[in-house]
C-alpha cells in the first residue's frame, strides 16, 4: 500500500473509531505511521482527506454493487442483485458503507463528490431500473432518487442492526429481506 493509501485507510479507522471531530492529523499520522509532513505531500487539509476516502468508498461500493449484474434479467432479478450486492458489500465492508452511510448528506462532503457517479454508473442502473419498473406500472410513482433512498435505507438500517449483533444475517433472512425491499416499492 503507498502512503497516500495509508493515510486514507487510517483516516477511514480513526473516523469508525472516533468519530469524524476527533480525527486530527497528529492522529492520522500516528496511526498510518508516516512522518507528519508526509500527509501535507498528499493532501492540504482534513477535509481533503475525507473527500478522498469517501470518493475511495463510494467507488468501490459502485463497483461492488454491479458484481454479476444481469441488464437483460428480469426487473426483479436486477433488483434482487443490486439489493444483495449493496448488503453483502455493508457486511463485507463495515467501515466504508458506514462512512458512506453517515457522511453522504455531510457538510464535510463536496456537492461534486456527493452528486458523483462512480465509474460503472452504478447510480445511474439504480435510478433506470426504478424509472423503467415505473414506466411498467411495477414500481409506485415517485422520485426515483427518493425511492433509491428508501431501499438504500433498508439495508442500511438492517446493516446496522446486524453489526451490533442484534440479529444475525443468516440465507433466510437474506432472502426476506430482499422480497420485502422489493414489496416496499411495489405499486
Amino acid at each position: 500500500m503507498s502512503k497516500k493509501q495509508d493515510i486514507m485507510a487510517a483516516t477511514l479507522d480513526l473516523i469508525h473509531e472516533e468519530g469524524l471531530q476527533s480525527v486530527t492529523f497528529s492522529k492520522i499520522f500516528k496511526k498510518a505511521n508516516v512522518g507528519s509532513g508526509t500527509i501535507y505531500n498528499y493532501f492540504s487539509n482534513k477535509e481533503e482527506i475525507v473527500n478522498a476516502v469517501y470518493k475511495e468508498a463510494r467507488m468501490h461500493m459502485g463497483e461492488h454493487l454491479l458484481q454479476g449484474y444481469d441488464p437483460f434479467a428480469s426487473l426483479y432479478e436486477r433488483f434482487k442483485c443490486l439489493q444483495l450486492n449493496r448488503l453483502t458489500f455493508g457486511i463485507l465492508y463495515p467501515k466504508e458503507f458506514l462512512f458512506i452511510d453517515n457522511f453522504s448528506f455531510s457538510p464535510y462532503i463536496s456537492p461534486e463528490l456527493r452528486n458523483m457517479d462512480d465509474l460503472h454508473n452504478s447510480r445511474e442502473v439504480i435510478l433506470s431500473l426504478i424509472v423503467e419498473g415505473q414506466k411498467q406500472g411495477i414500481i409506485k410513482e415517485m422520485d426515483s432518487h427518493l425511492c433509491h433512498q428508501l431501499i438504500h435505507g433498508i439495508i442500511s438500517s438492517i446493516l446496522k442492526g446486524y453489526y451490533v449483533e442484534k440479529y444475525p444475517l443468516n440465507e433466510t433472512q437474506i432472502q426476506q429481506i430482499l422480497e420485502a425491499s422489493w414489496k416496499s416499492i411495489l405499486v
